[in-house]
């Protein structure tokens, strides 16, 4: 069995919700919501924040979490979850990086991951649901192809594939949360941007144009849960809260 670190990125600064890790929702800040969830998952051998603000270090530590601090200079959370799993005194095989902003997030997502990176050639893996009808042209939401063997080959905030002739082949979004085994983890950090990724502000392109494979499941979750980008997500998740 390989050990593996859940890593929460929680960064302080956001354009649009400043503090978003400490939004409360329904008498607990935000990251105690997600850091309770990622605990409930089977495959886990422990979880981290990895944050850049003593007050989110602070508020982890009161409900009894684990949290290190890490460079306000990161460039997105696959750094952050680098540089932790560096820090945190537990030796792991391979490392999840679960977004620190979805509240609802769904545990059996965590282990789907987990079981993905439980195959011997896979270094990175993701997943990817169903994409909706109304998201086909949002483009916040990140849609994926795959080859027949399950590997990503391509990201994009467009639609993907163009459906040109019917009956049109499946349509998946992508969802952010990502496992690597440490050793690709550490060389990933340090491959160079490019093109692609730049242009479509999407880290993941990183690794495909590098030549690497990312494995992509597609959740059998019914409902992966929704993030919070906005005030108004930060709302409706206190709706569903109060509604269990």
């Amino acid at each position: 069995m390989k050990k593996i670190l859940g890593v929460i990125p929680a960064r302080w600064a956001s354009s649009r919700l400043p503090g978003k890790p400490l939004a409360d929702l329904c008498g607990k800040p935000m990251i105690q919501h997600v850091y309770e969830r990622a605990k409930l998952s089977d495959a886990l051998s422990g979880v981290v924040v990895a944050t850049d603000d003593e007050r989110v270090l602070n508020a982890v530590r009161a409900f009894g979490g684990e949290a290190v601090m890490t460079s306000l200079k990161h460039p997105n959370g696959s750094s952050r979850a680098e540089e932790a799993a560096r820090k945190y005194p537990m030796t792991a095989d391979a490392v999840i990086n679960i977004q620190g902003d979805e509240p609802l997030l769904n545990p059996m997502m965590i282990d789907e991951v987990a079981g993905a990176l439980a195959e011997p050639e896979v270094t990175c893996a993701t997943l990817c649901r169903p994409l909706a009808e109304e998201d086909r042209t949002n483009p916040n939401v990140v849609k994926v192809v795959m080859s027949r063997t399950g590997d990503a080959l391509y990201f994009s905030r467009s639609l993907i594939p163009y459906p040109r002739h019917e009956p049109s082949v499946p349509l998946y979004q992508h969802i952010g949360i990502y496992g690597y085994s440490v050793d690709f983890l550490r060389l990933y950090v340090t491959l160079p941007m490019t093109p692609l990724a730049e242009a479509e502000s999407l880290e993941q392109l990183k690794v495909l144009e590098h030549g690497y494979k990312i494995r992509v499941k597609v959740t059998a979750c019914l409902d992966p849960g929704r993030g919070v980008d906005t005030p108004e997500d930060l709302e409706f998740v206190r709706g569903c809260l109060r509604r269990g």
